[in-house]
């Protein structure tokens, strides 16, 4: 099953901070998480949403190169603009969310095994 990204961003709060990225059509079929960026590039797939802590200008490189459309930062943690600039040129969505990444990978799981 598929879900539309813009509606679990919406369920978990989420703010959006590349929003001159058209999310309108990415549908997402899993997620994934973890913190460790090798983890990330060596297991993670097209069309997941990458759950993490990690802000730094490496993850905006990782999610590029592996295909995942967006990266959700838990706890209400942001990154700097320079990250944000270069999600923007690499047609990354990234957004943040005050909830844990314990419970934002339940959301998730919830929605795409309805």
């Amino acid at each position: 099953m598929t879900i539309k990204l813009n509606d679990f961003l919406e369920k978990v709060n989420a703010e959006i901070l590349t929003p001159d990225i058209d999310i309108s059509g990415i549908e997402i079929n899993n997620g994934y998480v973890s913190d460790m960026l090798s983890d990330v590039m060596g297991t993670a797939k097209e069309g997941q949403v990458w759950i993490t802590i990690m802000r730094h200008m490496n993850t905006v490189a990782v999610a590029s190169m592996t295909s995942i459309p967006c990266v959700l930062f838990a706890k209400g943690l942001k990154p700097d603009a320079a990250v944000i600039e270069r999600a923007c040129q690499e047609e990354v969505c990234l957004a943040v969310s005050d909830l844990q990444v314990f419970e934002l990978a339940g959301i998730l799981y919830r929605m795409l095994n309805l």
